[in-house]
C-alpha cells in the first residue's frame, strides 16, 4: 500500500527563502510514478503564530498552521537564515515545539543554520551534523557534543539529517526521495525540475 508522508516546514521571520522553498519544491512535485496522481509527500508550512511571516529579502508567506493547530509530521524540515541564528535560537517556544515534533517524526531535518535550532533542542548531541560553512565554528563552540562535518552537502545520521547552506537543502531533499522511494523517483523528480543531480 502506498503511504503518503506528511512534511512540515518551519517558517519564521528572516528565514532563508531557498532553505524552505527548495525542499518544498522537490518534495511537492515528487511522484510515486508517472501514472499515479497520489503524491508521496503532503508538504505544509507552520510558524509559531500561523500569521504571515516575512522571509529574508521581503518575501511574505502565510503558513498553513500555527504551533497550536499543527499536526505531528512524519518529516520535519527546519530551515535557517538570519532569523534562525539570531532570533529563533533564543525562542523557547520554537525549541520546545521542535523537541515535541521530534518525538513523533520519522525524520527530523535541517537546512543551513537550522542546525543551530536542532542543536539547541539537544537533538544533535552525540551525532555528526553540518551547517552553513560560515557557522561551523559557532556550531563547534556552542555544541561540543556534536561532531561538525565540514564541506559536505548533508549528513545522514538516521532519523536526523542536517544539510549545509541554502541550496544544500535541495540535495538533502533528493537524498530523502531516494531513501524513501528509490533512485528512479529521484531521477524522475530531478528531470521534471531540470535539475542536474551530482
Amino acid at each position: 500500500m502506498l503511504r503518503q508522508r506528511s512534511v512540515g516546514i518551519l517558517l519564521f521571520d528572516d528565514v532563508e527563502v531557498l532553505d524552505f522553498a527548495g525542499p518544498f519544491e522537490v518534495l511537492s512535485i515528487t511522484s510515486f510514478s508517472e501514472e499515479l496522481e497520489i503524491k508521496p509527500f503532503k508538504v505544509e508550512t507552520v510558524s509559531e503564530t500561523g500569521k504571515m511571516i516575512t522571509a529574508r529579502n521581503g518575501l511574505q508567506v502565510t503558513p498553513t498552521y500555527s504551533f497550536q493547530n499543527a499536526p505531528f509530521f512524519d518529516i520535519l524540515i527546519v530551515p535557517g537564515g538570519p532569523g534562525a541564528r539570531q532570533t529563533e535560537i533564543h525562542n523557547d517556544n520554537v525549541i520546545a515545539w521542535i523537541k515535541q515534533q521530534d518525538q513523533r517524526t520519522e525524520y527530523t531535518t535541517s537546512v543551513c543554520t537550522g542546525a543551530l535550532l536542532l542543536g539547541t533542542a539537544g537533538l544533535l548531541n552525540g551525532r555528526k551534523a553540518t551547517t552553513h560553512w560560515a557557522s561551523y565554528e559557532r556550531m563547534e563552540r556552542k555544541f561540543p557534543m556534536v561532531d561538525v562535518i565540514k564541506e559536505v552537502k548533508f549528513v545522514d545520521e538516521g532519523k536526523i539529517i542536517t544539510s549545509g547552506g541554502i541550496s544544500a537543502g535541495i540535495a538533502m531533499s533528493f537524498h530523502l526521495v531516494e531513501k524513501l522511494l528509490g533512485e528512479e523517483a529521484k531521477k524522475r523528480t530531478a528531470k521534471r525540475m531540470e535539475y542536474d543531480l551530482i
